[in-house]
């Protein structure tokens, strides 16, 4: 007579309801999704605030003198607020130039709002604009807290576009494509 076989492998394991934990952290990792893009969306919301005046407040300019944006009356400004230790800010550099210069005969202006920290302000950007962009040089300002408060900038890249009467028309925060950026340009410079 032979013997059944043993096995060491002992009951089969229990289910421990791992489709019921799986499904669990799939609900929660969507909700917090669903809450960050409404929290994004709102913040997108808050800046825009059209209508809003530019101030009067001057800024330093990198190729020295001040300027303030009430002096660009007349014009569409594409205020840009970044830092040279901002990657998204370095990777959209290139577009916003570019796109100044072609749009510059439409009557856009390209404010580079550096957000560096003072007083090494000036020498974080006399690096980088030698070693990696020499042609942002002329658009580039030095924007005190006072103007990025009013501005409500608490995040790199953020991007506005101000009418030719000085008011806020558009804002985004974060990264633009150049496609991205040139739609937003072509509609500011249509109001």
């Amino acid at each position: 007579m032979t013997e059944p076989l043993k096995s060491d492998a002992g009951p089969p394991p229990a289910r421990h309801g791992w489709s019921k934990v799986v499904l669990v952290v799939t609900a929660l990792l969507g909700l917090a999704g669903l809450s960050y893009l409404g929290v994004q969306q709102a913040l997108r919301a808050r800046l825009a605030s059209e209508g809003t005046a530019a101030p009067t407040v001057k800024m330093q300019r990198y190729e020295n003198g001040t300027l303030s944006l009430a002096d660009l009356q007349g014009k569409v400004v594409m205020l840009d607020f970044w830092a040279t230790w901002c990657a998204p800010c370095q990777a959209e550099m290139p577009s916003l130039v570019k796109l100044a210069k072609e749009y510059e005969g439409q009557g856009l202006v390209f404010v580079a709002a550096s957000r560096d920290d003072m007083p090494d302000a000036p020498l974080f950007v006399q690096e980088f604009i030698q070693s990696r962009m020499p042609e942002l040089a002329p658009y580039v300002v030095f924007a005190p807290d006072e103007l990025a408060a009013i501005f409500q900038v608490t995040a790199l890249p953020t991007l506005y576009f101000l009418d030719r009467q000085g008011r806020v028309v558009d804002a985004q925060r974060g990264m633009l494509s150049e496609s991205a950026l040139r739609q937003r340009i072509e509609r500011a410079l249509k109001n």
